[in-house]
């Protein structure tokens, strides 16, 4: 493949938009002493080792490499079958390398596969030897001593030093995250061990009644085209089931009103006689935390909550805390922060919104919230007793921690970069970030702006001179659940060269996107399209009046996923605002989406049909009066390519010219070079387009 032309992008496709060196998949053992964590040995490498640093001592060793246990061979996920690459796909295990881990408590064994096949880390001896297993190896975790491993093949679970699959041969996926719960619900695994290591808690997923999609890789002939089973809306879901599956060969199946309650959320073992797991009805508007005897399968509900439009996620809740309390999402009396309760009394106040509990340090526990501005993210220790809250990160930026123990782990991506400290007792330390450093210190000029107090950015080129008019390039994704002004200098890296390019980049974050307050995410209840819209043009106009070099007879619109849903639907419904569009992989029709995320804001389409009309792009084609570029890949199993052939077949009929650049082999979330080499042609469209 040939190297690109442009600098940074070509330095961003080099160095895995640099992130290759950077440490990342953190892991700290319970008693705080020892840290786990993945990383390439530098910039340009794409390869990432496990390493264990020994926090006394500051010790680096390298418990694992890639590169010596399979010489040429480095876990490309092309190389494995069709079931095994879907199932990493949905986990986002893209890395070459080891994509991800799973260790002990105490961090001394830690497994992982490579290229399908299973080994086991002995980061005390050093040693890393390879395990005999029945196919090729999808998430292994190892039981609490690090004695067994259980692992997926094919399909079914397996636990080493057994005869035979632990998990009944009959047909189900056994052991796996379904899509949904991957995709949509932040579950991303179906086995747990049980802290004694005699069974292991498994999902059991039956997907015969969901419709089928297939996929065939042109760049690929030589492979048959894949076929994968897909919940869509107002269609029927994977039937989920738990059971306790002993290693002496008794199974138990957990009880719960699984047709009212469909959706398992989270799942694990408190202890050995307790397993405690949080279900949702289908439209996420009631979640239930339940208690679960793993030899009976009778469950108790411990927590209930509701939400009239839906409950937002809230990772870390609920949960118990070892004193028996009930730890919830909640939101403040006023409705206008996200909060957290203990036994239904709410900790925190309106200027809090809480977006994760970490866990427990010292007696408190530990939250990410922000504290004013939405941009930014900060790390609070919050006394459950009284209240009292102290934050422990200072300054503009987005900060995040782990904690084990009285070991805590501050990561800090600010204007300056990305820092990650190590705090215990009395010391201080950094961990080696071995990236290439970010190109770019971008300030991008934030403002909240209309009445709503709306999210918003503007990146100018490096240099530019006031009164120098700029054509507008809208930055774009305003999707549920994505944020997209953040204090993070990541998140700036590639407007600025699109700045450089000669745009005024502006992003806004409009309602229907987290961290602003509870009623500012739930403003697109049943509806998606026209209140993004109006926010974008409002913010857009506002914006205008505050930079006078923002030339608005020249505005062009990019988005990805999501926001290649509103970059089209922003040229096919406001052509006097936008003129042209790039609209990258976009669910042009919702009731071709997966349940889990769009029942939850449009409902069911056969409730609320005129919704899902409304959110439609295809009727929309006749009106097409701008230049529009459609981009999909076509191993996109998120948004199927079928999403933009309809929008371009409808396009075609109605006598509408557009453009449309398929990527064989890519999927929705593009590897590699492949994201610089989309953003090239992007380039040249939108610059044509707008003369």
């Amino acid at each position: 493949m040939t190297e690109l032309s442009d600098p940074f992008l070509a330095l961003s496709a080099r160095t895995g938009r640099f992130s290759y060196g950077a440490p990342r998949a953190f892991t700290l053992a319970a008693d705080g002493e020892r840290l786990l964590f993945l990383r390439s040995t530098g910039p340009q490498d794409p390869v990432e080792r496990l390493w264990l640093l020994d926090l006394t001592t500051r010790q680096e060793t390298l418990a694992a490499d890639p590169t010596v246990l399979l010489p040429g061979r480095t876990g490309q996920l092309a190389d494995l079958p069709a079931l095994e690459r879907r199932l990493r796909e949905r986990v986002r295990l893209w890395a070459p390398g080891i994509g991800s881990f799973a260790a002990t408590p105490d961090c001394a064994i830690a497994v992982f596969a490579l290229d399908g096949r299973l080994f086991r880390a002995d980061t005390g001896a050093g040693s890393c030897v390879e395990l005999p297993s029945a196919g090729p190896v999808f998430d292994p975790r190892p039981s609490t001593d690090g004695s067994r491993t259980a692992y997926v093949a094919d399909g079914v679970l397996h636990v080493t030093g057994l005869d035979g699959p632990l998990s009944p041969l009959d047909g189900a996926l056994w052991g796996v995250a379904e899509f949904a719960a991957a995709e949509e619900l932040g579950r991303h695994r179906g086995h747990w061990w049980s802290p004694d290591g005699s069974a292991v808690l498994a999902a059991r997923v039956d997907e015969a009644d969901l419709p089928l999609r297939h996929f065939a890789d042109p760049t690929r002939p030589e492979l048959p085209a894949d076929v994968f089973a897909y919940p869509q809306a107002g269609g029927p879901n994977a039937d989920v089931q738990l059971w306790v599956l002993a290693l002496d060969g008794r199974r138990t199946a957990l009880e719960w009103d699984a047709e009212r309650y469909p959706y398992v959320c989270a799942a694990g073992w408190e202890d050995d006689g307790e397993i405690l797991l949080t279900v949702a009805d289908r439209l996420q508007q009631t979640v239930l935390l339940l208690s679960a005897d793993p030899a009976t399968g009778k469950t108790v509900e411990l927590s209930r909550t509701t939400d009239e439009f839906w409950v937002d996620d809230l990772p870390g809740t609920p949960a118990r805390l070892d004193d028996g309390g009930l730890l919830t999402s909640a939101d403040t009396t006023d409705g206008r922060a996200r909060a957290i309760a203990l036994d239904g009394r709410i900790l925190t106040d309106e200027r809090l919104q809480v977006r994760r509990v970490v866990g427990r340090l010292r007696g408190g526990l530990l939250i990410e919230a922000g504290d004013g501005d939405p941009a930014d993210q900060h790390v609070f220790l919050l006394d459950p007793a009284d209240g009292a809250l102290r934050r422990l990160t200072e300054g503009p930026g987005v900060h995040s921690a782990l904690a084990a123990a009285d070991t805590l782990l501050l990561s800090s991506a600010t204007a300056d970069g990305v820092r990650r400290r190590i705090l215990r007792e009395e010391s201080e330390f950094t961990l080696p970030d071995l990236a290439e450093p970010l190109p770019y210190q971008v300030l991008p000029q934030l403002a909240r702006v209309t009445e709503l107090a709306l999210p918003t950015a503007v990146v100018y080129p490096r240099g530019h001179l006031a009164g120098q008019r700029l054509p507008v390039l809208l930055d774009v994704y305003g999707g549920p659940g994505s944020q997209a002004i953040a204090a993070d200098p990541r998140r700036w890296q590639l407007r600025q060269w699109w700045a450089d390019q000669g745009f005024a980049v502006v992003t806004t974050d409009n309602r229907g996107t987290p961290f602003v307050s509870p009623a500012f995410a739930k403003a697109i209840f049943r509806r998606f399209s026209q209140v993004a819209l109006d926010d974008q043009v409002a913010a857009l106009h506002a914006l205008a009046e505050r930079h006078r070099d923002l030339d608005l007879t020249r505005v062009a619109v990019r988005g990805w996923s999501y926001g290649g849903y509103l970059a089209a639907l922003a040229v096919l419904r406001r052509p006097d605002v936008f003129h042209a569009a790039s609209a990258g992989a976009p669910p042009t029709d919702f009731r071709h989406y997966d349940t889990a995320y769009t029942e939850r804001y449009l409902g069911l389409p056969q409730d609320n049909p005129d919704g899902y009309l409304a959110d439609c792009l295809l009727p929309d084609a006749p009106g097409l009066s701008r230049p529009l570029l459609l981009i999909h890949g076509l191993a996109d199993d998120n948004v199927h390519p079928s999403h933009t052939l309809l929008l371009s077949q409808a396009l075609h009929e109605a006598g509408r010219p557009h453009s449309v650049l398929p990527l064989p082999g890519v999927s929705h979330l593009t590897a590699g070079g492949a994201h610089e080499r989309i953003v090239t042609a992007e380039l040249a469209f939108l610059q044509g387009a707008l003369g």
